[in-house]
């Protein structure tokens, strides 16, 4: 294997920590990505992102953003896994989950493989997760795979002063394309704000476990975010 992965620790503050997976480049040093899970938990698919993105340079953590309800935990998309992750996010803080990734952030800019800036990449969940980090300038540049829920957060858009880029499914059931107009509206005008629609597809078409993938979908988007983060980080 070309690249070499373990877990770490992250500081959440207060006496408190939580866990990340840690992803490393061959070269042993690189930029630095975080990958947001989505509500299945830092699972195995979530892991091979990271090794993905590793794969490409970077220093990858995925932090598990779940642990305040239940720590480490790995679900499937259907069924009784499904009905479980719905119900940890329906318990999260947001406000609380975005302060653990901007930890992470921290974390991930103090290891000493990290060289020079670090980015987010987030999923479904995870991809609003990414938008609230931007806001927030925890991080140096965003990307949203699908991110649900934007448009109900769009008052922390004139936070954002770091390039983002939004990728979006057209027959997405869980974000209707009224939704990702009031997103593309609000940032119309928005230099450093890029948007990609893909039609024919629909919801988590990047999960290669799920249903919906899509495999040119999810290579055309994974080669635009490579383009994206090597331009801006």
């Amino acid at each position: 294997m070309s690249v070499t992965t373990r877990w770490i620790e992250i500081d959440a503050g207060g006496g408190e920590h939580y866990d990340g997976y840690l992803a490393l480049p061959r070269a042993g040093k690189g930029p630095g990505v975080i990958i947001v899970q989505e509500i299945f938990g830092v699972n195995a698919h979530i892991r091979s992102v990271a090794e993905q993105y590793a794969l490409a340079g970077y220093v990858a953590l995925a932090p598990d953003i779940f642990w305040r309800s239940e720590r480490r935990v790995e679900l499937g998309y259907e069924g009784a896994d499904r009905d479980k992750a719905l119900a940890i996010l329906k318990s999260l803080d947001v406000d609380k989950t975005a302060a653990d990734l901007g930890a992470a952030a921290s974390t991930l800019r103090a290891q000493p493989e990290t060289a020079g800036k670090i980015g987010a990449t987030g999923f479904c969940f995870g991809g609003q997760l990414a938008y609230l980090m931007a806001a927030r300038g925890t991080v140096d540049a965003a990307v949203s795979y699908y991110g649900g829920g934007i448009q109900n957060k769009l008052d922390e858009a004139e936070h954002i002063r770091v390039p983002m880029l939004f990728h979006y499914a057209e027959h997405d059931s869980s974000i209707p394309q009224t939704a990702v107009a009031q997103v593309k509206q609000r940032f119309a005008g928005h230099a450093n704000a890029q948007f990609h629609d893909y039609p024919g597809v629909g919801h988590g078409f990047n999960c290669s476990d799920r249903a919906a993938y899509d495999q040119h979908a999810s290579a055309l988007a994974h080669g635009r975010t490579l383009a994206f983060l090597s331009s801006n980080l």
